[in-house]
């Protein structure tokens, strides 16, 4: 315990034997007796919440955990303080289920992907579409999971781990699964929206594992790939941690993509490419008999436990009693507590978000509104609403308990399930509409329509739903709300053009408070602030667009029309970021620069390499402290208080590579009705004013940036000027 961890680790490795070593190389980690070292499973899972996973069990005095909303709804709050605070309660419950016997310490959570086609049945598991929501997801998340500790900040209270590295997003489309499908994808794609949150996690996050995916890159499993491996996560971004495999990828390519001639070839590449750690048994398997032919040595073993053994040293796990130690006295009383539990709540209400309110009907009236019809499949659900990766939650309220607290409930399924396959149905759940003072549709998606390895064939909702919503609007008596939960986009054109249906909440997979979330927003006790984190496409986007062509600009020439909104321009039913309050914020810009200068030079580099087509190399510019101050006035002019989101995008000068638009900041503001909050925005140019070239490089546009905040732009003029060369 007086060495350092480096020391420890190292007069560890010293000790085992070849065959104990390789034991150590997978998840179901195989203990050493001799040495008084047990049995670890590395594999366990807290995508929001501790998940039922291999290294996680459920029972006895940890009956549950704390379930939040799924990814996609937590984003919608573009909340990063909130993603930090749950991170921090899912890592308190976790270790609480570690000092009882119940959890593991490595945690292989958060999903980072971007959510880049609408059908991906994973998109629910992550922060959207955007690469710089997803970044400061990523950066909150792991921070609250891991909590550094220590004299010198190097322990982990749990060991977090961002997947699935990399321009991972086909699970199964049209006969192509995630085990086969070879990704081609530009320099320029995968440095400017693949890799973002990815590097964000490691450089910023400091996160202690990156897991890489089953697909290949460029004809290259990325599990086997040394540039992606050992060459960018270890050495330009410098993790400090493990690289783990998908489950049983290293079989994967070996035997289901033969991408090596025998078992012995697949190790020796993968450990070389510099994965540390498998999930599966083939490392354990054909380990030894790499060593043995030459394929591999000895050291390179060494090099891989090098980096799971300093974690794991990290997390204490070689420190004795865990009683005695830092977070040792969590016990079943801080899983499920109250405070928790309201934070689980407080998640759902700041993720839901209103889509359309004509009339305004919402929020509906307690006195006015005395009888609710409550309809549709999802309206009395519970495990539906946490959607996947999910554990035991504490407990539900579902939709229809959470409006029953507020009014009379008349409850008609409408349809038996999601998949709506016939309108047997319908005519209860019209004449409750008809009898009601209002009625609302609980509809949209759930596992068995949008999953892993269950990529969604469009965009419509399922079956006759769209049917039965329609109905029962002509039938409704009095305002008719659509409430949608889904991972994914849906394109529902017909509601958002249907006079009948007055409103519109989209609640994603909102967590075991999710009825109580959606109640409170139904009846005004929460003002909506949710925004979305995914363009809504209509049906025709998909209908010649395969989920298999990665490129994200678009090709008007061949009609590809590109990919979110950062390279669509196509009709949307809602654009990503788009959400409606109960109240209206008007924003004015207080302080804004006109002209930022942007210096380069200083080195070697001659100013035409530096300056190329109006735009400098990132390489080349002094960054250290370039930014762009702006102060924003929001005002809130309505009757009701509110929360608002203040969305800050920057349009770039036109180019061949550059985006329409691209979120440069966020930030949630709480404003009282009839007041003002002045909100300060800083945006580093480096970093959110560049672009990506076709050959992989960062470079910053000079001349007119526009920055748009709600219906406000304001130009901002970048100039280049040379800091003058250093003679040697």
């Amino acid at each position: 315990m007086s060495l350092s961890i480096p020391d420890r680790v190292n007069d560890l490795i010293g000790r085992l034997t070849l065959q104990e070593k390789i034991g150590l190389l997978v998840d179901s980690a195989a203990p050493v007796p001799r040495l008084g070292i047990s049995g670890y499973e590395w594999w366990s899972e807290a995508l929001h919440g501790v998940a039922g996973s291999p290294g996680v069990k459920f029972g006895g005095s940890f009956p549950g955990a704390t379930s939040f909303p799924q990814v996609i709804t937590t984003a919608a709050s573009f909340n990063a303080s909130l993603w930090k605070q749950i991170g921090q309660v899912v890592s308190n419950e976790a270790r609480a289920m570690y000092n009882g016997g119940m959890a593991g310490l490595n945690y292989w959570s958060p999903n980072v992907n971007i959510f880049r086609d609408p059908r991906w049945g994973r998109g629910q598991e992550t922060p959207g579409e955007d690469p710089v929501l997803a970044s400061k997801y990523a950066v909150n998340y792991v921070k609250g999971l891991q909590e550094p500790y220590g004299t010198d900040g190097s322990r982990l209270k749990v060991a977090a781990c961002c997947k699935h590295y990399t321009a991972y997003d086909v699970d199964n489309w049209n006969g192509v699964d995630r085990y086969h499908f070879n990704a081609l994808v530009s320099k320029q794609d995968l440095k400017d929206t693949f890799d973002v949150p990815f590097k964000a996690c490691v450089s910023e996050g400091k996160v202690a594992s990156v897991m890489c995916s089953y697909n290949q890159v460029n004809g290259i499993p990325t599990c086997a790939d040394p540039n992606l491996l050992r060459n960018t996560i270890r050495g330009r971004w410098n993790l400090n941690g493990y690289i783990v495999s998908d489950c049983n990828s290293v079989g994967v390519f070996y035997d289901t993509q033969h991408y090596t001639a025998t078992p012995e070839d697949a190790v020796a590449a993968t450990i070389k490419a510099g994965l540390d750690l498998e999930c599966g048994i083939f490392l354990s398997s054909h380990a030894e008999q790499a060593v043995r032919t030459g394929k591999m040595s000895e050291l390179d073993v060494n090099g891989a436990l090098v980096n799971t053994l300093t974690v794991q040293m990290r997390l204490g796990m070689y420190d004795g009693d865990p009683s005695e130690q830092p977070f040792g006295k969590l016990g079943p009383m801080d899983v499920c507590s109250p405070d928790h539990q309201q934070l689980a709540l407080e998640a759902a209400r700041q993720g839901i978000v209103l889509l359309k309110n004509i009339g305004p009907s919402l929020p509906l009236s307690p006195r006015r509104h005395r009888t609710i019809a409550v309809i549709g499949p999802n309206s009395d659900v519970t495990v539906t609403m946490i959607g996947n990766y999910a554990g035991v939650a504490c407990g539900y309220t579902t939709p229809l308990q959470g409006i029953g607290r507020y009014a009379t409930t008349n409850h008609q399924m409408g349809c038996s399930d999601v998949a709506c396959g016939g309108d047997q149905m319908f005519g209860a759940a019209q004449e409750a509409a008809r009898e009601a003072d209002a009625t609302v549709l609980v509809m949209g998606l759930d596992q068995s329509i949008e999953a892993e390895f269950k990529d969604r064939d469009g965009l419509l909702l399922p079956g006759r739903q769209q049917e039965l919503v329609s109905s029962v609007a002509m039938a409704s008596k009095g305002p008719t709300v659509l409430v949608l939960m889904s991972g994914g986009p849906v394109d529902v054109s017909f509601a958002k053009d249907d006079p009948r249906i007055s409103a519109i909440l989209w609640v994603g997979y909102p967590g075991q408070a999710g009825g109580t979330a959606i109640a409170d927003v139904l009846f005004g006790t929460t003002n909506p602030g949710g925004k979305l984190p995914m363009t809504w496409y209509p049906q025709d986007y998909v209908a010649n667009l395969p989920m298999t062509t990665m490129a994200m600009r678009s090709d008007p020439a061949n009609g590809y029309p590109g990919r979110t909104y950062r390279f669509y321009k196509g009709p949307v039913v809602y654009p990503f970021g788009y959400g409606m309050s109960y109240t209206h914020f008007v924003h004015t810009i207080a302080n804004a620069p006109s002209v930022v200068s942007v210096f380069f030079g200083g080195g070697h580099h001659t100013t035409n390499t530096t300056i190329s087509g109006k735009s400098v190399r990132l390489t080349h510019a002094k960054c250290d402290g370039l930014s762009v101050g702006v102060d924003v006035d929001v005002r809130n002019a309505g009757s009701k208080d509110g929360t608002h989101t203040l969305l800050v995008y920057s349009a770039p000068p036109a180019g061949q590579w550059t985006p329409n638009k691209q979120l440069v900041a966020f930030e949630k503001v709480h404003v009282p009705a009839g007041s003002q909050q002045r909100v300060n925005i800083n945006i580093h140019v480096c970093k959110y004013l560049s672009v990506v070239g076709r050959n992989g490089l960062r470079r910053i546009p000079i001349g007119e940036h526009n920055l748009h905040i709600g219906d406000l732009s304001h130009p901002i003029s970048l100039q280049a000027l040379p800091l003058g060369e250093i003679k040697t």
